[in-house]
């Protein structure tokens, strides 16, 4: 085989490589079902631990001093409020389905 065979050959089978990388990296998956169905109180779970974390997460940055103590009241009450919607929800929602 002489060396331009080799370099033409090997040319292609890395065509054929970067092609078929290429469809495979960027061709959609056919199964696109693969999460767990949520239902509204596994969301709402999920959202009142978000919102404990975010609760948490202002307190160590208001002791750190990054917010004033006006600004904190605010933030505070606002997270306050939305875990409190979300916790009535819930009951709400475990409430109809027991």
């Amino acid at each position: 085989m002489s060396p331009q065979t080799f370099l033409f050959l090997t040319q292609i089978f890395c065509c054929f490589l970067a092609v078929g990388l290429m469809i495979y990296i960027f061709l959609p998956s056919r199964d696109l079902d693969t999460g767990v169905d949520k239902t509204r109180v596994n969301y709402l779970y999920e959202r009142k631990e978000v919102v404990y974390e975010n609760l948490r997460d202002l307190n160590f940055e208001f002791k750190a001093g990054k917010f004033t103590q006006a600004d904190y009241d605010a933030m505070r009450v606002g997270m306050e409020a939305e875990a409190a919607r979300i916790l009535a929800e819930i009951e709400m929602l475990e409430a109809a389905g027991a």
